[in-house]
């Protein structure tokens, strides 16, 4: 016999030894409308009104028409309002959309015309953060031999040894994406190892990398990112990490509910990391300052 646990949504479990309803019972379509799921049908309401695009605004390409017929946000306004917080406090950063799905073009050419030309009708003003989109979208695909990347002319192996990989992401700038390997992930039984490859050097103190991700859980059998760490300064060999060492650090699991109800909430989140891998740097460094440029690779829902 199973019992709810707690009567609002939540990201980590409530007490010890509880499992979320889909790892039980799988995915139930309406789940909201009968059953157990209704106590939650009102979280969703809320929400979905949150979501709803402007009604004085005619629906284009930053708007989708929901199931329900009505107009939504396709991308959640606290995205934007993070491009506009990192830049206004000095922050150097790129981003890299990182999705097993099928919508990186589109998401690339939408985000292109936003930030270059002005289009966003809610957000006019994002060309002033004068920030470039590469709309090539590249590939990362897996194997027990090596990860290959691959965009455009570009091509980078881990044959060549995994700190170029990381040296590659360094370098990049403004914004850009990758489709990863879902098949991988899949034979590896949804499980971290065959997750979304990160690859972190905690002494770096010229570069942060932070990955966002709504199925990033403290469950290394069911996580969708596999984060590699350098096992020393300018080392060339990683190991796996666990979720829980680079939760908050280097590893953000995307609160949706709360993305969508409060604008500043990566902006929130991103500060956290940024906090917490600073006291993890002066640790190793000494108390170095630090300068360094953020690279937030970021998962896309179609």
């Amino acid at each position: 016999k199973w019992e709810w646990m707690c009567e609002t949504p939540s990201l980590l479990p409530p007490c010890e030894g509880a499992v979320t309803y889909y790892s039980q019972f799988g995915r139930v379509a309406g789940f909201t409308t009968v059953g157990a799921g209704k106590r939650f049908r009102k979280a969703l309401d809320e929400h979905l009104q949150l979501l709803r695009w402007p009604s004085h605004l005619p629906a284009d390409e930053f708007s989708v028409r929901g199931e329900d017929g009505k107009q939504y946000h396709w991308i959640i306004p606290s995205f934007f309002r993070l491009l506009q917080d990192l830049a206004s406090q000095g922050v150097e950063f790129s981003i890299v959309f990182r999705t097993f799905g099928t919508d990186l073009s589109r998401v690339l050419t939408v985000l292109q015309r936003a930030l270059e030309q002005g289009s966003h009708p809610i957000f006019p003003d994002l060309p002033a953060l004068k920030l470039s989109v590469n709309k090539t979208a590249g590939r990362i695909r897996c194997s027990t031999k090596s990860v290959v990347l691959t965009r455009g002319e570009e091509h980078v192996s881990t044959r060549d040894g995994e700190r170029t990989l990381y040296e590659y992401l360094s370098s990049l700038k403004g914004l850009g994406g990758f489709q990863d390997h879902f098949d991988w992930w899949a034979r590896n039984t949804y499980s971290i190892l065959g997750g979304k490859p990160l690859w972190v050097d905690p002494f770096d103190s010229t570069a942060q990398h932070i990955f966002i991700d709504d199925n990033i859980r403290q469950n290394d059998k069911d996580t969708i990112v596999h984060p590699m760490v350098f096992l020393g300064p300018n080392d060339s060999q990683t190991r796996t990490a666990s979720t829980l060492e680079l939760y908050d650090l280097c590893l953000i699991q995307n609160d949706l509910l709360r993305a969508i109800s409060d604008p500043t909430y990566f902006t929130q989140r991103i500060q956290i990391c940024m906090e917490n891998y600073k006291k993890n740097l002066e640790l190793t460094k000494g108390g170095r300052s630090l300068e360094k440029c953020v690279h937030l690779q970021v998962s896309t829902t179609e």
